[in-house]
Order: structure tokens, then sequence, then C-alpha cells
């Protein structure tokens, strides 16, 4: 259950803001209107790559997903509602400041492999259908939530590059992230090439690596990654970076090449995959800001 905005402080704060500067607010009504966070709603939240800058940066975050990513490494980090996020109606948002989403890419992907469709017809059809009912669910959800809000509530929908052949043209791409619906004018551009653990070539968790810092990798012309140790180390690639994903040895250093090794089915596979779809911190923390209420009034301002 989404909690009910109009029963919270935040209903209070529009009738006191009816007055030129707030004139008439109590101390203790400031600090009620203050209290209430506002809150956004995490489509196919994942490991919760967007829920985590949201909620750094004062968000209340409620995510849907139909399982929970939790592989031993921390679990989603926001409310998370187990529900298949196509039985979903937008109303329920209706309370919604933001709707951040990242529908499954895994048959856009394959599709924009230069191999042979694996699939036979009824196969292609089926996998092909899925992924376009759960990308367009997104935007229906969002008119739903916002027809019934009686305002417009933003959303941000990413997915990747190869989606572009069957939704049409991104309106922004982070690298390999590729976003569609109400993407901010101004967007950061990105740091680095992914790396390792889901980091960035020059970065790791969120902070710039040192010059020949062993954690950094490279792939050879071999197609082999190699430790920046192990070659006694080498520069960081400067401004030629551009975010791209690079798959096989991402986890090459800590996990034995297991993206090669694993099942598919396997935890340790999917646990790999979760990290390589996860939002890049830099992106989230850029849209959890623009899009704060107070943000966005500026703004228009």
């Amino acid at each position: 259950m989404i909690p009910d905005r109009q029963k919270t402080p935040t209903t209070m704060s529009s009738k006191v803001g009816n007055h030129p500067a707030g004139a008439g607010r109590t101390p203790r009504t400031q600090t009620l209107v203050e209290a209430c966070p506002p809150l956004a709603i995490d489509l196919f939240c994942g490991l919760g790559g967007w829920t985590e800058a949201l909620l750094a940066e004062g968000w209340r975050v409620v995510g849907f997903d139909i399982e929970r990513h939790d592989y031993g490494n921390g679990a989603y980090p926001g409310q998370l509602v187990l529900q298949d996020v196509l039985t979903l109606h937008g109303a329920q948002f209706k309370h919604a400041d933001l709707i951040v989403a990242s529908p499954p890419c895994q048959f856009f992907s394959r599709m924009a492999m230069p191999f042979k469709c694996p699939w036979k017809q009824e196969e292609f059809e089926r996998r092909r259908n899925l992924a376009l009912s759960l990308f367009w669910a997104c935007f229906r959800i969002q008119h739903e939530a916002s027809e019934a809000a009686g305002r417009e509530i933003p959303m941000i929908v990413e997915n990747v590059v190869g989606a572009q052949k069957w939704v049409g043209r991104s309106r922004f791409a982070y690298g390999s992230f590729h976003l569609w619906g109400d993407v901010p004018a101004l967007m950061p551009e990105p740091v680095g090439h992914k790396n390792t653990g889901g980091s960035w070539f020059g970065q790791r968790d969120g902070k710039i690596l040192e010059r020949n810092d062993p954690r950094d990798m490279r792939r050879g012309e071999d197609g082999e990654w190699t430790n920046a140790a192990a070659v006694g180390g080498w520069n960081h690639p400067g401004k030629a970076m551009d975010g791209r994903k690079f798959g096989g040895g991402w986890w090459h250093d800590t996990t034995n090449n297991l993206i090669r090794k694993a099942s598919s089915r396997s935890v340790s596979r999917r646990a790999a995959s979760a990290e390589i779809a996860k939002i890049p911190l830099p992106l989230a923390a850029h849209i959890a800001k623009v899009f704060r209420p107070e943000t966005a009034s500026e703004a228009r301002a």
C-alpha cells in the first residue's frame, strides 16, 4: 500500500502555501511540512540503483519487482513490494512526485547481437511481446497516475541501446544507459568505462582510483583482461571515456571470470547480471536532485 500523501503534513503545507511567503505558518506546521519527503516509485527496481541515490537526496522510495534481488551483498535499500508490474494500476501512485523504471532488457540486448536469432518464431514473438509489454507498461502507469493526480508526474525509463529499434529513439544516453520519458535538458556526462564490480575506469565505488590502482583492469588484443598491478600499472584513459559496458571480464578479478564459467541460472550469474544493469550513481543522483519538488519549482520559476 502506497502512503496517502493527502493524509500527511504535505496537505497541510498546500493550505499554508496559499498565503504569501507562507504567512500564518506556525513553527510546528513548518516542521511537519519539512518532515514529509517527496515520494518516488521505482519500477523493476532490481538492486536499487535509482533508489540508492533517491534516498541519499531525501526521497521516500517504494520499489516494485517480481523477485527479491538479494545475493548476499545487501538487499534492496528501500521499501520493496513483490508484484508483477503488469498488474499495477497507476492510480495508486497519484501521490508520487517521480517514477523511475528499468524494465528488463534481455530481449533487446540479445536481438542487438550480430548472431542468428536463437528462437523459433513462436518463442521469438512471445519474448518480443513480453519485452514490449513491460516497457510500455511504464508509460501506461505514468498516464494513469497523472490522470488520478490531476497533474503530470514525471518519469524516467532506462534501457539498452538495442531497445531503440523496437520502442523508438532514446532521449539521452549515459554511456550504455539509454533514457526515455521526461529527461532533463541538462544531463551529466559519464566519467569512465564500466569496470570490474560495477565501477568505472578511473573510479571504484564512487571514489576516484589512484593512478595505476591494482583494481584497474584492461582488455588486451587477445581478448583477455589484465590487472594493472600484473603489468606494472598504467595511466587512466583520461577524457576518452564514454561509459560503455564491457562484458566477459567485469568481475574477472573477483569471481574467477564467472560470467563465462557460471550457469545462466546460477545465483552468481544472476548477481553479476543484476550488477551490470544497476544504474550508475552519478546518473541516478542527478535525476534525484533535478526532480526534487523544490528544485523543479525553482527551475520553473
